[in-house]
């Protein structure tokens, strides 16, 4: 037989001896391709953000208020949230008192107020009131859009009745009762239906407004031109919570997804060389004097650690040089989280050389696991942006609360006490892995 077609056959066989290999070559693009999908919403029809929070405070009595707040709810984009906890029992109305130290804390990041005054009496128009926590500015933009759609298809009841109002304070009740009993008498005339009903529906500021860019006898969102007449009559006050002073907000919060992604990668090559070094006899060596196994791996953890903090420093001093990141003023807390993401990152390196039996295997499956984790993490984009159910899923990922501290330090401004809770988590991640780590290495055959 042809030597080639030997030597061929010889690198099949080995092949299909590994496992590992095979699970890596075919099972994991599968997984991804699969997941990736999921994470896309790939051939759903029900694609695009859904499940932001996003607070709703009603002001105001009138009912086309109510309605303009059921029509939120039904937006999939949303999740409306009107209630805020007293206690773990009891709930009450939110307020417009509340929306900024619960933005602070990034409960959610958007909200609307319809005040009292929704409907002008200085001029024809209505007033709304919106509080936004940009962080994310595709998340913000999107939002946004989604919104002033969902608002300008479903305020003509409130601006019929801002005319009507308008008109009331100007000519007189008389004359408008007077002037609608004219125009509800015409069209029932000319054009059929029950006059009294149309008289109502007029009264109540019905205008058909609501048909505004529709076609073909369907309702739809207003067309741009229409669109930009309605936004002229809608004042729209705008207040930004948090971020104000950030000078770079896009970069600020995509240079510490692009950190915390390298970082796995670095501090994860960096564990699975426990494999070389047991290929070079190192162990034997270093565990023949007064060293114990313990030794090495808090050793490689400690390395890791230091490892993960100055790279991480490094590139988001990279951030402030090239995309002007303002990490001057809160180097120290950044730190604080650098030091914690990193020992998150090392303990999960740590985690995939323990339960690998070759460094191939490690390699592949630390390959699939950090683009898993880094895609759901909000590395990538916005956790927003993914099915509710995989959202649920993000907040299980140290991508996730890694990014977290970041941008309640460089974005929030968060103080310490702040902190506390992101950084228990990731503290809570790393005691939980590495603990498992190092008994799966005590039992295991790397020192041996």
């Amino acid at each position: 037989m042809n030597p080639i077609l030997v030597l061929l056959r010889k690198d099949f066989s080995l092949l299909l001896k590994d496992r590992t290999s095979i699970m890596i070559t075919f099972a994991v693009p599968f997984a991804m391709i699969y997941l990736f999908g999921l994470i896309f919403n790939v051939n759903s029809t029900d694609s695009g953000p859904s499940g932001i929070p996003f607070a709703v405070v009603n002001q105001s009595d009138n009912p086309a208020a109510a309605k303009l707040v059921e029509a939120l709810r039904t937006e999939k984009t949303f999740k409306v949230i009107t209630e805020v906890k007293v206690d773990a029992k009891t709930t009450r109305p939110l307020t417009e008192a509340d929306l900024r130290p619960e933005m602070r804390a990034d409960r959610y990041r958007f909200a609307l107020v319809i005040p009292k005054d929704v409907i002008r009496n200085d001029a024809i128009g209505l007033h709304l009131k919106i509080y936004s926590n940009p962080r994310n500015d595709i998340e913000a933009q999107m939002v946004n859009g989604i919104l002033q759609r969902t608002l300008f298809s479903n305020v003509p009841e409130l601006l019929g009745q801002s005319l009507q109002a308008r008109a009331r304070s100007v000519i007189g009740d008389a004359r408008v009762s007077r002037f609608n009993g004219s125009i509800a008498s015409a069209i029932a005339r000319e054009f059929g239906g029950d006059e009294a009903e149309i008289r109502s529906r007029i009264d109540d500021g019905n205008f058909g407004f609501d048909r505004l860019g529709a076609g073909s006898g369907t309702q739809s969102a207003p067309t741009a031109g229409v669109q930009d007449v309605l936004s002229r009559i809608v004042k729209i006050d705008t207040e930004q919570v948090a971020g104000k002073d950030v000078k770079s907000p896009a970069a600020t919060l995509l240079v510490g997804g692009w950190a915390i992604q390298f970082l796995l990668f670095a501090v994860t090559a960096s564990a699975t060389a426990l494999f070389r070094e047991k290929e070079f006899g190192i162990f034997q060596r270093v565990l023949s004097a007064p060293v114990s196994r313990s030794d090495i791996l808090w050793s490689k953890f400690l390395y890791g650690i230091c490892l993960g903090l100055i790279q991480l420093i490094t590139l988001f001093s990279a951030g402030a040089i090239l995309y002007k990141i303002d990490i001057g003023g809160h180097l120290p807390l950044l730190a604080v989280v650098c030091v914690f993401a990193a020992a998150a990152c090392t303990s999960f390196g740590m985690l995939i050389a323990s339960i690998s039996p070759t460094p191939e295997s490690a390699r592949g499956l630390s390959t699939f696991v950090i683009m898993l984790m880094s895609a759901i993490g909000g590395a990538w984009f916005p956790v927003s942006f993914m099915p509710e159910f995989i959202q649920h899923f993000s907040r299980l990922t140290l991508v996730y609360w890694s990014m977290e501290g970041f941008s309640q330090v460089l974005w929030a401004h968060a103080t310490l006490a702040e902190l506390m809770p992101t950084l228990g988590c990731l503290a809570l991640t790393t005691g939980l892995v590495m603990g498992f780590s190092v008994w799966r290495f005590n039992k295991g055959r790397m020192f041996v």
